[in-house]
């Protein structure tokens, strides 16, 4: 397919799909001649991704360029996976060190109590300890059995995760379904706990009504 043919299909225009170019996000198409260059699908399927990348994920075209380069390697889809998820933007802010470094620890702890084997390269340790940290300077302390229990259900949904990519072998379409999971599923699994929690609200507050019709009034006295 030309260029055109590229921009239509992916619903990029013609100006970004060349600056791509030449940035090294996108391989080069196939010359046929001084003016003319073939594209194929896989050309549309990197652009998916390096929108998911871009737009959704808010990733700079360095970023993303990492993440693609680490695509053309015969990587497996674990590797694509962690790649993936380690270039990917935090939703906690750890810019505080030596703060944040206080509180690895506990981060470390909860995880040898799960059995989880994170590396410690993972900056997810870390958006984790900043998160504790925060909680620590509002008064609110977890410890680890306070974690445990929120630990199981997330344990699960990553189970769902694994077990929807663990069919693709295609490595632009792993990154691909990868960054969409993580970019956005995971505000519909916050939306799912508050929904939760709201209809939670309710039947506990219903049940606390009905309680307190049916408890014996006391009798009056005489």
């Amino acid at each position: 397919m030309r260029i055109s043919d590229l921009s239509r299909l992916s619903g990029t225009p013609v100006g970004t799909i060349k600056y791509y170019l030449r940035e090294g996000l996108l391989p080069p198409g196939r010359p046929l001649g001084a003016t003319l260059t073939l594209y194929g699908d896989e050309h549309v399927q990197r652009l998916r991704l390096i929108r998911a990348l871009t737009s959704r994920g808010g990733l700079s075209i360095a970023a993303t360029r990492d993440i693609v380069t680490a695509m053309d390697q015969p990587l497996e889809p674990l590797d694509t996976l962690k790649v993936v998820h380690y270039s990917l933007p935090t939703p906690v802010d750890a810019a505080e060190t030596d703060a944040v470094d206080e509180h690895l620890p506990r981060v470390d702890r909860l995880l040898t109590a799960l059995g989880w084997d994170v590396s410690a390269e993972s900056p997810h340790r870390r958006a984790l300890a900043a998160s504790l940290m925060d909680l620590s300077r509002l008064g609110l302390e977890y410890s680890t059995e306070d974690l445990l229990p929120y630990a199981e259900p997330a344990a699960a949904v990553a189970r769902l995760d694994l077990d929807r990519l663990e069919h693709i072998d295609d490595r632009l379409r792993l990154a691909e379904y990868a960054a969409i999971v993580v970019l956005l599923l995971e505000p519909v699994l916050a939306v799912l706990r508050r929904l939760a929690q709201e209809n939670e609200s309710h039947h506990r507050a219903a049940f606390t009504a009905t309680t307190d019709e049916t408890a014996p009034k006391p009798r009056p006295q005489d």
